[in-house]
């Protein structure tokens, strides 16, 4: 196999596993939390996506 389209394949699973593990966090935050709570859950969960992405 070409190395470049499997370093490239690993750089798509590593990105989709991530997503998933992010989708399951937030879903896992958001279950137990009232409707009240939500908006500061998000906001925090923006904030720490933002730091990842070094945007702040």
């Amino acid at each position: 196999m070409d190395p470049l389209l499997l370093a490239a394949l690993c750089g798509v699973l590593t990105l989709l596993i991530v997503a998933f593990a992010a989708v399951l966090i937030v879903r896992s935050a958001l279950g137990g939390a009232d409707s009240k709570d939500r908006a500061s859950i998000l906001g925090g969960v923006a904030d720490v996506v933002r730091a990842l992405r070094g945007k702040r």
